[in-house]
């Protein structure tokens, strides 16, 4: 697994902190162990890519981070707070406030407007319908979309338009960090574009994101916002910071 980092703000303020992170499925025989003794600080402000094939343990990785699902050892707090120390609706709260989640797939609810659609996660935890309407319209403003736009439902979107929904629905609540789960797997080639672009623009504004993807093709900072790449291979430590340009190798532990 590779990862590319961009760091725009305060190096010794940090989002995420996790050490010797273990996770494995199954039991005897036929479990595997999808996370190996990780390492990783990504800190406050800084665009973190994870790169690496289907199966080695990245959407493991960012779930634990995001809080949706349990780890088996280790340790790892997300601004300074620690899952194994939330109640389980104390968790919900948590992730409700502070992360914006983008999965592979779209994830859209068909029978709702693009705006209907972003603001249901505000109306879900008790905004005001009409209030919940404007902040959505305001954020769907953002990564594109114009007054009709908004109106619009899913089916009538492209793909790329779709994903910049589901990322205006990350971003609705103002969390602290988002974290993307390949968000242009499901897309066709000549759509990648507008998605990475709307990225791009949330990482150059100091937005704290994990961006998970199966490879380096298609970049999310580039020119002068160039990350370094790191190439890990035999190392489980992942938490240090070099300049953009420069490279390291180390390793990732993964699923076999």
């Amino acid at each position: 697994m590779s990862v590319a980092s961009l760091q725009k703000n305060d190096a010794n303020s940090h989002a995420v902190r996790c050490h010797g992170l273990t996770k494995t499925y199954g039991q005897g025989p036929t479990a595997v162990q999808a996370l190996r003794g990780i390492d990783l600080e990504v800190c406050t402000g800084e665009l973190l890519m994870l790169v690496g094939p289907s199966g080695c343990g990245k959407t493991t990785l960012i779930s634990v981070i995001a809080g949706v699902l349990d780890r088996d050892g280790g340790e790892c707090s997300v601004f300074d707070e620690d899952y194994k120390q939330m109640t389980e609706i104390n968790k919900t709260v948590f992730r409700g406030r502070n992360i914006g989640f983008v999965f592979q797939a779209f994830n859209l609810i068909p029978t709702l407007t693009a705006a209907e659609n972003v603001a249901a996660p505000l109306i879900i935890n008790g905004t005001k319908r009409h209030a919940a309407i404007s902040s959505a319209d305001e954020v769907l403003q953002k990564v594109g979309f114009d007054r009709r736009m908004t109106l619009s439902f899913p089916q009538d979107l492209s793909g790329g338009q779709q994903q910049r929904v589901a990322i205006a629905r990350a971003l609705v609540h103002n969390p602290r960090l988002i974290v993307c789960d390949e968000p242009t797997s499901a897309l066709d080639p000549e759509l990648i574009g507008e998605v990475l672009n709307v990225m791009k623009d949330l990482a150059t504004s100091g937005m704290t994101m994990i961006v998970v993807s199966q490879c380096l093709r298609h970049r999310i900072v580039d020119g002068k916002g160039a990350g370094a790449i790191d190439r890990l291979r035999s190392s489980s430590r992942i938490d240090k910071r070099f300049p953009a340009s420069r490279e390291r190798r180390g390793a990732l532990p993964g699923r076999p």
